[in-house]
């Protein structure tokens, strides 16, 4: 990973922004960045920061990440940059001045030939910099400011990772989907918890805290996931198990169809196909295990049409 004491001088299209969850029009700007990038032979740089600013500047309103640092940097890469630069977004960051911020980082510290912004963009302390001033930066450097395609959605709507949580806080992972043009993610180590799946006959991967990725709406998701062992199916259970008293709030817990497998201590990785059903309290173990097994069934169904 580049970090921003590591700069570069190479010859770049370089494009800033915080990139959370990597979603379609990230990717489209990539797009973008790349063919302006290729026949000048630039380097596509993309810069963006280790935390959401807003955790700095005004914590009260800083939103849960969708996907984790190392997940983004992931992303971005298969996206198509060639290179990462991560800033970490300090209280000194957030007071230096947009005119130093452009000349150490864009212009002089990463070479940058092109750069790619939208005609919103802000930068520098409480935002003074903006693309104008950019452009008068850059052209006395030999370098030019070029305006990020508008993305937008279905309905009209402009696809941001705003959008995307606001989809999985309801639930509606296939919107949530289109929108990042993949499956949602949920990643982490499994632990143990109160075996109670397993006594139930459906043993359960618990993922310990904290868990990489957005949490969507309490619930079951039929889901893929990803260990070691390879992919499977998973119906997986996200809330508080209000038919047990005692658990706490969110936890995220897989059932792996068709396998039983050792996971503790192990790395698992949920992709989130579809919503089946919402949390219920049942009033006895029997009602839970059939409805259990109709979760099952359900996720089946809906992993092998959504991977047919």
């Amino acid at each position: 990973m580049d970090w921003i004491d590591a700069l570069e001088a190479v010859p770049s299209a370089v494009t800033i922004g915080k990139f959370d969850g990597v979603h379609i029009g990230h990717q489209r700007i990539i797009e973008q960045l790349r063919a302006l990038a290729e026949p000048e032979g630039l380097a596509t740089t993309v810069v963006t920061f280790d935390r959401n600013p807003l955790e700095i500047v005004r914590p009260d309103r800083a939103p849960l990440p969708l996907v984790s640092l190392p997940h983004k940097v992931e992303l971005l890469r298969a996206a198509g940059a060639d290179r990462v630069v991560v800033v970490p977004f300090t209280a000194e960051t957030a007071a230096q001045p947009a005119k130093e911020f452009a000349e150490r980082v864009l212009l002089d510290g990463l070479g940058a030939r092109v750069l790619l912004v939208g005609d919103d963009f802000r930068f520098g302390h409480r935002g003074a910099g903006d693309a104008a001033m950019l452009r008068a930066l850059a052209e006395p450097r030999g370098a030019r400011v070029e305006s990020i395609d508008d993305i937008c959605f279905a309905d009209g709507r402009r696809v941001s990772s705003t959008w995307i949580r606001e989809a999985l806080e309801l639930g509606r992972v296939q919107e949530a989907n289109g929108m990042l043009g993949r499956r949602h993610v949920l990643r982490g180590d499994v632990v143990r918890g109160f075996q109670r799946g397993r006594a139930l006959g459906f043993p359960t991967a618990n993922l310990g805290a904290p868990v990489e990725g957005f949490v969507p709406a309490d619930g079951v998701y039929a889901a893929l996931a990803h260990v070691d062992a390879g992919t499977f199916p998973a119906a997986v259970s996200i809330g508080d198990n209000p038919t047990f008293d005692g658990v706490a709030a969110k936890t995220v817990e897989a059932y792996l169809l068709d396998v039983d497998l050792d996971l503790y201590d192990r790395p698992i990785s949920l992709e989130l196909v579809d919503f089946v059903r919402p949390m219920h309290r049942f009033e006895s173990l029997d009602q839970l295990i059939a409805q259990m097994s109709r979760d099952v069934d359900r996720t089946r169904e809906l992993v092998a049409t959504a991977t047919a």
